[in-house]
């Protein structure tokens, strides 16, 4: 079979080309839109699908560049490590630190369930760890991110089955959210309120208001994550000397981290919008990268154990949400909002979460509490320690 092999400038083009095409069809097509399908996953699927009918077919398969995945894989995680701010989480109060506890309480719920039916179905462990908060609290990003590091660590197909698993909870936890909402509140007999009440929480996030040089702010940022993976990865291979082995982003994430707390500490001006466009880009392309990449002949094996899993994800969500997460935030109106956001943001992403809180309060009244916990927990803390969970779990069933 030919073989057609990419360099980098060629697989950046074929990913900028994946990236449009996703756009453009998630525009117009409402269902796409409707579950916040993300258009660089779109656009990759649809590229991964024609390869593998390609490849079917015995025409040709393609190989690209491993190099730049490698590279944004870094600094999407590097990013991320800019977001874990202890003074926000301090400012976020104790609704943002409960439900952050309770976020990560999932995490290890769905990385124990994942790995323990795996085990059970007869598959690799870290196939049912990519059907776990890789793929569901973590989303396409983290699947993409560690998809790879999964099958080096030998689970063949991981990476295409840890997209499978977020696209599915993309549009489980949009399913699930609202009658969990209803449930809770006929079960406990709460009332929703009327939207002139006034319960609104004051926001404590720093928001950066711009620079007028705009140039320079984002200088600085590059400078910044530039300056955390160099640092970083010298750090790994430190550890790697002395008998300490760590993933390559794990590095460059933590002393992201150490960066942003020392700032917050000093007070020091943090460029926030430019790192974010900064890990918006690498993430999309990383992603489009990532999807093309896939091998989904590699998927057949374990599709019937991977549907087992995640329709068993699904109802743990579910239960989690019901008897864990509504009982931790306060058993009351605010906290049936939350659980039913938790259920989108647990299988799928923010977005969803706002999207099923969004429906469920446009009929039964505003939670400021809801909107203001959700966001800080989803965008700025999970990510974070969902990472460093799972890279605990690897090194265990690796």
């Amino acid at each position: 079979m030919l073989i057609v092999q990419l360099d980098i400038a060629q697989t950046v083009g074929v990913a900028a080309f994946v990236l449009v095409l996703g756009e453009f069809l998630r525009r117009r097509v409402d269902l796409l839109a409707r579950y916040f399908i993300p258009g660089p996953v779109i656009g990759g699927l649809i590229f991964s699908l024609l390869a593998f009918a390609c490849h079917q077919a015995g025409w040709f398969t393609i190989q690209f560049d491993a190099q730049m995945r490698s590279f944004l894989l870094l600094v999407f995680f590097t990013t991320i490590g800019f977001s874990a701010s202890l003074e926000l989480l301090k400012k976020g109060g104790v609704a943002v630190s409960v439900f952050l506890i309770a976020a990560i309480g999932l995490v290890l719920a769905q990385n124990a369930l994942g790995v323990g039916l795996a085990s059970a179905l007869g598959i690799h462990p870290l196939l049912g760890l990519a059907a776990g908060s890789v793929a569901l609290t973590g989303g396409h990003g983290t699947a993409a991110a560690f998809g790879p590091l999964m099958e080096q660590a030998g689970a063949t197909g991981a990476l295409p089955a840890s997209i499978a698993a977020a696209t599915w909870g993309l549009v489980a936890g949009c399913a699930i959210g609202g009658p969990l909402g209803s449930l809770l509140m006929r079960r406990h007999g709460l009332t929703g309120r009327s939207k002139s009440e006034n319960t609104s929480t004051k926001a404590t996030v720093h928001h950066d208001e711009g620079d007028e040089n705009l140039g320079r702010t984002a200088m600085y940022a590059v400078l910044m994550i530039a300056f955390s993976i160099g640092i970083g990865t010298v750090l790994v291979d430190l550890l790697a000397d002395a008998g300490v082995a760590i993933p390559a982003y794990l590095g460059p994430m933590m002393v992201a981290a150490v960066i942003r707390n020392v700032l917050d500490w000093r007070g020091a001006h943090l460029p926030v919008r430019q790192l974010d466009v900064v890990g918006v880009v690498s993430l999309s392309f990383f992603l489009a990268i990532a999807l093309m990449s896939m091998k989904l002949w590699e998927l057949a094996d374990i599709a019937g154990p991977l549907v087992i899993i995640l329709i068993g994800q699904t109802v743990l969500m579910f239960l989690y949400a019901y008897f864990i997460t509504f009982r931790m935030v306060g058993r009351d109106y605010d906290a049936a909002v939350i659980a039913s956001g938790h259920c989108g943001f647990g299988l799928g992403a923010t977005s969803n979460a706002m999207a099923n809180m969004q429906a469920f309060t446009s009929v039964n009244g505003p939670s400021h509490k809801a909107f203001f916990v959700i966001p800080l927990v989803g965008s700025l803390f999970i990510d974070f320690f969902n990472a460093v969970i799972i890279t605990a779990f690897m090194g265990y069933f690796s």
